[in-house]
């Protein structure tokens, strides 16, 4: 592998240095460094990232393949800057069991585009009611360390207990998707007033809150972690914010969409717009800007869930929840959180990158811009802005909520390894 030298770059958004990478591994880090020998790539001021970190991406396959792939999953996720991604378990069949995992590991690998690790299921078959083969999976090949139920609630406080008991053996995260499926039950939207002016079932905010309640409580009996993920309400935060303050052991996830989007967007009847938790108020919103900015949510995950066109293109009702996001994600952070002055790009890493690393044990990557780490990077044009246009997208599918709006930031390079997975904007 020949050397590449980036030269000019903002590390993590600050004075322009040079970047040398030699191999697998960034050599050195300065001003001035020598291009004898080595590939250029000239930054001009571009702010060079590690490479992001998704800890919560849908990629469908095995079973769900007309909406994306693992090899389709990773193209846009290299073009998004990433160079690991968690892959959900709700697939067909699901990932509760260490063949399963296994396959998509090695699927992962088999893509070239960026790391893929498996994210087990909490039960079996996504049911609620018996644990799944958590062990077996977590000493597979693939080495699972994340485990959730995502798409349902893991809903029964016995079995939530008995999931962080069994993971804390080995340091692993039960990841909960928090709605109390009672309290959702026939919810098409926001509980509040745009739904009672539309007609539509209300999906309350308690539905979410109540779940986090219950398992920040669990996790401290058990001494264990919980992970929450698609955190989207303002009482949620509080939730966390009280938690963390009483040295529980909990972390945290936003979306982009529920950094930028409001419920207001439903009164358009689009499809686009149905996602899980659904979009929230303006509140909410502000809210959840400031808790990311302020540490009480811990990091940004994309909820990257693709469907066909077939299952958004149909009345609100018939719709699929959800919205791909990988494409997207770091010009929505960079529209929501860096260019409202809330975080500095360096606080982009550590919540895009470092932290979502930490979490789920991503080794080799979250690591610094320094000489002697893995040369995981992602370099990025912050200056650019222009609309979103999906036909240009490398995911399968196109359900986004930014067709056409403008948005600031465009990722240029990305490398894993030392190894260019998107050059001038196109994947290699």
């Amino acid at each position: 592998m020949s050397k590449i030298l980036i030269r000019g770059a903002k590390v993590l958004g600050g004075e322009p240095q040079d970047v040398l990478i030699d191999g697998e591994t960034i050599t050195r880090v300065g001003t001035g460094l020598p291009a004898e020998g080595a590939e250029v790539v000239e930054a001009g001021g571009k702010v060079l990232l590690p490479g992001l970190v998704d800890l919560h991406t849908h990629l469908r396959e095995p079973g769900r393949e007309d909406s994306e792939t693992v090899l389709t999953g990773t193209r846009a996720a290299a073009s998004g800057g990433y160079t690991s991604v968690f892959a959900m378990a709700n697939t067909f069949p699901v990932a509760d069991t260490a063949g399963v995992v296994e396959q998509v590991w090695r699927l992962g690998q088999e893509s070239g585009y960026c790391d893929v690790q498996p994210i087990g299921a909490v039960t079996v078959g996504l049911e609620g009611r018996k644990l799944a083969e958590l062990g077996a999976m977590h000493e597979s090949a693939a080495g699972v360390t994340v485990f959730s139920d995502d798409g349902k609630c893991v809903h029964d406080a016995v079995i939530m207990r008995r999931a962080l008991e069994y993971v804390k053996a080995f340091d692993g995260v039960v990841a909960q998707h928090a709605q109390e499926p009672r309290l959702t039950e026939g919810a098409q939207m926001n509980e509040g007033v745009v739904s009672a002016e539309l007609g539509l079932g209300g999906w309350p905010a308690v539905a979410e809150e109540s779940v986090i309640a219950r398992d920040v409580l669990l996790a401290e009996h058990v001494g264990s972690r919980v992970h929450i993920c698609h955190l989207s309400t303002a009482g949620s935060v509080e939730i966390v914010r009280w938690a963390k303050s009483r040295g529980i052991r909990v972390t945290a996830e936003v979306t982009p969409h529920h950094l930028l989007l409001t419920d207001e967007l439903v009164r358009s009847y689009n499809p686009v717009y149905k996602v899980n938790p659904p979009l929230r108020t303006e509140r909410d919103v502000m809210a959840l800007r400031e808790a990311l900015a302020d540490g009480t949510i811990d990091i940004v995950a994309t909820d990257h869930a693709p469907h066909p066109h077939e299952d958004k293109d149909c009345e609100w009702a018939a719709a699929a929840m959800g919205m791909v996001g990988l494409e997207t994600a770091l010009s929505v952070v960079q529209e929501t959180m860096v260019d409202t002055g809330l975080l500095d790009w360096a606080g982009v890493a550590d919540r895009m990158s470092f932290t979502p690393a930490r979490i789920g044990r991503a080794e080799g990557h979250g690591r610094p811009v320094s000489a002697g780490e893995p040369a995981n990077l992602t370099l990025v044009d912050t200056a650019y802005r222009g609309p979103v246009d999906p036909a240009g997208f490398a995911s399968r599918s196109r359900n986004t909520p930014y067709e056409g709006r403008e948005l600031p930031g465009r990722v240029t390079h990305t490398w894993l390894r030392g190894k260019a997975t998107l050059v001038d904007g196109k994947l290699t």
